[in-house]
């Protein structure tokens, strides 16, 4: 990937696709396309073959996808696996057609089956069930991991043109912070933040408070990301072997619902309780996924966890 080459990121507004957007810009690279909702609706098959036919990137950053907590995974599941399809398929189908070079797709630890609680493994895909809270959401990019797994084979001649990797849970600036339906530590720092304002004595927590997840500052993975793409068909293969196309994006450690509340409290200056609300579901108990060919992509953790999540509550 040169400095020149003309680079799309397909969800520049989010979460990781800002963090994208940021990384490159640091890096130099100048020539990058991103596109408004307003102008090309992911969703439609015909204005994505468009805009791909009249600005021929050279790679693409496929990091548009409807998300959301476990909540919103629940009621809502038809949305979650109908437009993160549709949008997938689109972006890879034009990829195709239009002769892009490299292209990247996010993918997500909630593919990884229920039944393991740490060191997960790439070789550990469709090994067993997956979480009932979000298998919806899962399922869809299981599905764009394996239709870039598809062209490579059919197209490609087995080069891995198209590839995948598997961020742990990430956080960062342009999160969604829906009370209802974001990420646990988007509404943490929301819950937080409110409860500060308007002087509250207690803040109710979902769950037990004792699950563990890992999380990663979305900068730190937006490096691994350009990292990955930039590395050779040779060298991908020869790190990730012949029969995947996906690598795990972690940091090896994780840290309990309870532990980012005591954090987020002393962040915040919150001095009121912290009760957790038994009656909602936890999810998955622990999930940690295995880094070791993590450390083999050329690229470091810069940002320590708790001055991240300073950064990404102060940020909000």
């Amino acid at each position: 990937m040169k400095f020149k080459d003309k680079i799309f990121i397909a969800g520049h507004k989010g979460l990781f696709g800002s963090a994208i957007l940021r990384t490159l810009k640091k890096k130099g690279f100048k020539n990058i396309l991103f596109v408004d909702k307003k102008n090309v609706n992911l969703e439609n098959q015909k204005q994505v073959d468009n805009f791909f036919k009249k600005n021929k990137p050279k790679h693409v950053f496929l990091a548009a996808a409807k998300a959301g907590g476990i909540l919103a995974n629940m009621k809502k599941p038809a949305e979650f696996i109908y437009k993160n399809l549709l949008m997938q398929n689109n972006i890879i189908h034009a990829a195709y057609k239009n002769k892009v070079e490299k292209l990247l797709f996010l993918g997500s630890s909630c593919i990884y089956p229920k039944h393991f609680l740490n060191d997960i493994k790439e070789t550990d895909l469709l090994s067993g069930h997956l979480e009932e809270t979000n298998k919806h959401y899962a399922i869809a990019k299981i599905a764009g991991i394996y239709l870039c797994d598809s062209y490579n084979r059919q197209y490609f001649n087995e080069q891995k043109k198209f590839r995948a990797i598997i961020p742990t849970n990430l956080f960062g600036p342009n999160d969604n912070y829906h009370p209802l339906y974001s990420h646990v530590i988007a509404a943490l720092i929301a819950r937080f933040k409110q409860s500060v304002r308007l002087k509250k004595k207690e803040i109710r927590v979902w769950g037990t408070g004792r699950p563990k997840r890992e999380f990663m500052f979305s900068d730190d993975a937006a490096e691994a990301a350009v990292e990955v793409l930039r590395l050779t068909n040779k060298k991908f293969e020869k790190l990730v072997g012949k029969n995947l196309n996906y690598i795990n994006i972690g940091t090896g450690k994780d840290y309990s619902i309870n532990q980012i509340c005591l954090y987020l409290k002393k962040i915040s200056g919150f001095k009121g309780k912290i009760i957790f609300d038994k009656k909602y579901p936890d999810g998955m108990y622990r999930k940690l996924m295995s880094t070791k060919l993590t450390k083999k992509i050329p690229f470091k953790i810069k940002n320590n966890f708790f001055d991240s999540l300073k950064k990404t509550y102060l940020e909000y």
